[in-house]
């Protein structure tokens, strides 16, 4: 019975056709299900964030069928167009090039369309790798804050790090690899020594959990890691220095942790330490001859 309700709830309308939104391997082409396997193989078209990507999938179960790009650069206009093929009926599975569609992926103007238009959107659950990673992490899990990516800018970043010191639940964010050391750098400042993981490459070969406070893993990020990055920051325990303490304290003593934290020269150490307290490096220089 519960088998033929959910085929049924599949199945497009006489006039209206249904969106897809399938969720895909976030690295180890074995985590699909089979519910996924068989809508794609049924889907009149597939829209995919890289049709290149989802074309390894594809071709690696032997799923033969038509695909259309929709990513952030055409997807102003390719969700109308993906509109009109609904509205004829047509079954239309949305893919991301890993885990699932819309969850810092495309996808939101179209899903908004269809709920407009009244064409209904079904989600096929899978993997997520905001999921993997906070399972695995050994952090908080009862609550958590998904953050997505941080700004690229410096200044936009700090300001939303600035806006999340006072959150006390485990948050989990994503980000590129070339930025990895500067935001693990700007999180400590901002939140304090809090514990934190680094989850790199879920699933694949190469997969990784780095564990430690974010002033260790910050050592650790120095020598440069590849592949895709999840960041996990747990909450502030009784122990952990704030943004504002660490700013608080000495400059002199300051620099002499940032030095030992971040295995750093002095000259570097001071021009951070500046940087935390918005001084210039000659005032800061003068502070630290000074002893204050």
């Amino acid at each position: 019975m519960e088998d033929s309700v959910s085929k049924l709830s599949e199945s497009p309308s006489p006039r209206r056709g249904c969106l897809f939104l399938v969720a895909t391997p976030i690295g180890n082409l074995e985590d699909i299900t089979v519910r996924a396997l068989r809508l794609l193989g049924e889907a009149d078209l597939i829209a995919c964030e890289d049709t290149r990507q989802t074309a390894k999938l594809l071709n690696h179960y032997g799923i033969h069928k038509s695909t259309v790009s929709y990513h952030q650069h055409n997807e102003a206009s390719r969700a109308n167009e993906l509109l009109k093929r609904l509205e004829e009926g047509a079954r239309i599975a949305l893919v991301s090039d890993a885990g699932t569609p819309v969850i810092s992926d495309p996808g939101h103007r179209l899903i908004s369309l269809c709920l407009e238009y009244q064409v209904p959107v079904i989600p096929v659950p899978g993997p997520s790798a905001v999921i993997a990673a906070l399972a695995a992490s050994g952090l908080p899990s009862e609550e958590f804050l998904f953050v997505g990516f941080l700004p690229s800018r410096v200044v936009a970043r700090r300001k939303k790090l600035q806006d999340l010191a006072r959150e006390n639940r485990t948050m989990v964010l994503y980000e590129a690899p070339h930025r990895l050391a500067q935001t693990l750098s700007d999180a400590l400042e901002y939140l304090g020594r809090r514990q934190a993981v680094v989850a790199r490459e879920i699933t694949k070969i190469h997969e990784e959990f780095l564990r430690g406070d974010l002033a260790e893993l910050l050592v650790r990020a120095r020598q440069p890691l590849r592949g895709e990055m999840t960041i996990l920051i747990g909450p502030p325990s009784s122990q952990t220095e704030s943004g504002a303490e660490l700013r608080a304290a000495p400059l002199r003593d300051r620099v002499e942790q940032i030095m030992r934290e971040r295995e750093i020269d002095r000259k570097a150490a001071l021009k951070l330490a500046a940087r935390e307290r918005g001084l210039t490096k000659r005032e800061a220089y003068k502070q630290l001859l000074s002893g204050a």
